[in-house]
């Protein structure tokens, strides 16, 4: 089964818990803190296997989870780290973020690998909160919570050549004639549902992949047939290789063919619009081939054409030399802008708070990734944790925050699904 797009959540593993213990050994009086550190949740990573075609494993996974670092122990013993969740993508595979809908990644070549969630560090025993002032610490850390996303995956095809074109005018017969690839034919329409790939062997040892996309109808810009499905396989390619049924096999229009499919893909994308076209003229075996010809070039005389009968074989040694002439002048450009992809820099203004405090009904709500992370690695089972919680928050300025909006001594106060009482 050809997947091209899916959606899917990602947790990374969540860091193991920090160890709260002290040394306890006859005839050593002064023994303590001896707690370890929890070791590293698990990453989530992609990496590009070659030998993909698809997303299909992705469909059947919807959910991806990293398991948690073990907890660290007494005797100064930290915990290991788990280990990171590898999942294999093909060439070509793009990662979007569903909440901003920016790009995370674009894997475009064998073995890269991207980590697209993060396990969460570690927390730390109370041997590492020890000081001078505080020599004997009785607390520690859960460990992070390891990254969440909700992502989309979308495979857009990595091929040199596009063949591009109305359903039924030879695609699939022209690719099996100049590659190896074996891709379904048939008398009928839309044959081919999804891109077959295939390598081009030039005779002075050059060689290119060509892909035979979807066949297109009026309207696929918009989403019709199978639309943005193709449009968007097409982005990848260098040359768009736009086949025409020359011959009007089944009473095509040439002309008409070729100004509505360049309308779709210019309609769809600038960048499709910009991108190198020649027309392959197909089926030079048919009577009306000749007069057709005449008639499209009169139309278009500043195309470069190329008059071929993929069924016969007729002139591919030469369109398969121009193809590859043209690629090696034709740079691989990245399909996406700058301002596409997320930007993991953050720019810190002196009045930027990292939180922000609403009033629902009589309850004080704070909010804030910050302060969330704070509340979710504090033991609040262990009194100096406790303590260690508020003068963060007073560090913050979240106290000072909440006086200014209101709140008065013995209101309500919750993060996530806890509630506190506002005090001195």
């Amino acid at each position: 089964m050809f997947v091209d797009e899916t959606v899917i959540k990602v947790i990374a593993g969540k860091g193991g818990d920090g160890c709260t213990s002290f040394r306890r050994e006859k005839y050593i009086e002064m023994g303590g803190p001896d707690g370890g550190n929890g070791g590293k949740g698990a990453d989530i990573i992609f990496v590009v296997d070659k030998g993909l075609r698809t997303l299909v494993d992705l469909r059947y996974n919807k959910t991806i989870k990293g398991d948690k670092g073990v907890n660290g122990k007494g005797s100064n013993r930290n915990g290991a780290n788990a280990k990171d969740v590898i999942i294999k993508v093909p060439e070509g595979t793009t990662i979007y973020d569903m909440d901003t809908n920016l790009v995370i990644a674009d894997l475009t070549k064998d073995k890269e690998e991207f980590i697209v969630a993060h396990g969460g560090r570690g927390g730390r025993g109370n041997r590492a909160f020890a000081t001078q002032q505080e020599p004997a610490p009785k607390m520690s850390e859960y460990g992070e919570p390891g990254e969440y996303r909700k992502i989309r995956c979308e495979l857009k095809v990595m091929a040199d050549v596009g063949l591009i074109g109305m359903p039924s005018v030879g695609k699939s017969t022209l690719l099996s004639a100049i590659s190896g690839a074996k891709p379904k034919i048939a008398e009928y329409h839309f044959t081919t549902l999804s891109p077959n790939l295939g390598v081009v062997k030039v005779k002075d040892g050059r060689n290119f992949v060509i892909a035979d996309l979807p066949g297109l109808i009026e309207g696929a810009a918009d989403g019709l047939g199978l639309g943005h499905k193709f449009l968007k396989h097409a982005m990848r390619t260098r040359i768009l290789a736009h086949v025409i049924d020359m011959g009007s096999y089944e009473g095509r229009n040439p002309i008409e063919d070729y100004k509505t499919i360049k309308s779709e893909y210019e309609r769809f994308s600038d960048k499709l619009k910009n991108k190198l076209e020649v027309v392959i003229a197909n089926k030079s075996d048919l009577p009306n081939f000749e007069e057709n010809l005449a008639l499209f070039k009169k139309e278009f005389p500043n195309t470069k054409v190329f008059p071929i009968s993929a069924k016969n074989g007729d002139g591919l040694e030469e369109l398969i030399i121009y193809l590859a002439d043209e690629l090696d002048k034709i740079e691989i450009n990245n399909i996406y802008d700058e301002n596409e992809f997320e930007s993991f820099i953050m720019y810190k203004f002196q009045d930027e708070k990292p939180y922000t405090i609403t009033k629902d009904d009589d309850v004080w709500v704070i909010k804030g990734a910050e302060i969330e992370k704070l509340f979710k690695m504090t033991k609040f089972t262990e009194d100096e944790s406790v303590l260690r919680f508020a003068r963060k928050l007073r560090g913050m300025g979240v106290e000072d925050e909440l006086e200014k909006a209101g709140a008065k001594r013995g209101d309500d106060v919750q993060i996530l699904d806890y509630m506190f009482t506002f005090k001195d």
